[in-house]
């Protein structure tokens, strides 16, 4: 699923090619709302909400969508051809004179009034990256069930908006915790939501949820995709396992030397490189 970053980019990119623009195509390709017509009207802004799409039409409606694991917008220019997969896959297609954009693999297609945005929304804990950003009600939420897994705490959209499994992973490394520590155990849980929110600022803008600072490609994260590879702060190999309960459950990544906390049964002891990684001098994070 994407991480609120790249869906905020998303936004952004179809922000720039509809807003202001009257829709000369507009085909929904779900059953719900195939026969809507929604030409001759004007795209008034598309605004990320977590992970949601909204793109609010003249007439005070609002089209709802989210990619979930597969799903794509892909803006076009006139005469483009189009490249987002194959078109028994589009699912939303919104054309003006100036670009088209076209929805693959939408899981959710949602025709609302915009005064009934909530309905899709209203759910979610504050938004990362919106403008109403508040940290005090993301620590209040997160710290609501102090026994809850923190990875599992810091995935439920309805604490905060806009954390996938990337984040997931990086920010229980940056505290040194694994990902199953208890959320009541964590010292300082406002430090960790200030910086989940500024990872998520810093990223918003440009691919690749760059956590280390280094964006060169196999640099850009401490533990997250690293399975059996040397932990960048102490040569520590990454551990992988399940967190959450199906269907919800998610992949783990943490290193088992800079990580504090339970682990799954049967998590090997760890075994470090012979030499500190750069910058590591072997110190756990959070320490």
């Amino acid at each position: 699923m994407p991480e609120g970053d790249s869906v905020y980019r998303t936004a952004a990119d179809l922000h720039t090619a509809l807003a202001g623009q009257v829709l000369t195509v507009a085909d929904l390709r779900v059953p719900a709302h195939a026969t809507a017509d929604l030409t001759g009207r004007t795209v008034l802004d598309v605004t990320p909400r977590g992970k949601h799409l909204l793109t609010r039409l003249e007439g005070g409606l609002t089209l709802h969508t989210h990619l979930r694991m597969d799903g794509r917008w892909a803006v076009h220019r006139p005469g483009e051809r189009w490249s987002g997969g194959p078109a028994w896959q589009i699912r939303a297609v919104l054309g003006t004179g100036r670009a088209t954009a076209v929805g693959y693999r939408l899981p959710v297609v949602e025709l609302l009034r915009t005064a009934e945005e909530q309905r899709a929304v209203g759910h979610l804990g504050p938004d990362l990256l919106g403008p109403g950003w508040d940290p005090a009600e993301a620590v209040r939420r997160l710290r609501a069930l102090p026994e809850r897994p923190l990875a599992e705490a810091l995935l439920d959209q309805r604490n905060l908006a806009g954390i996938g499994n990337v984040y997931a992973a990086e920010l229980c490394f940056l505290a040194g915790r694994t990902p199953w520590t208890p959320v009541g155990e964590l010292p300082a849980p406002e430090r960790l939501v200030d910086r989940a929110r500024q990872l998520l600022e810093a990223n918003k803008l440009r691919p690749g949820h760059v956590t280390t600072g280094d964006t060169r490609p196999g640099h850009q994260h401490w533990v997250y995709g690293r399975a059996g590879r040397p932990c960048p702060r102490c040569g520590t190999a990454v551990l992988t396992a399940r967190v959450g309960t199906p269907p919800q459950d998610r992949v783990a990544y943490w290193c088992p030397y800079c990580q504090r906390g339970p682990a799954p049964q049967g998590t090997p002891r760890p075994i470090t490189a012979a030499r500190p990684a750069r910058g590591g001098g072997g110190r756990r994070p959070g320490r």
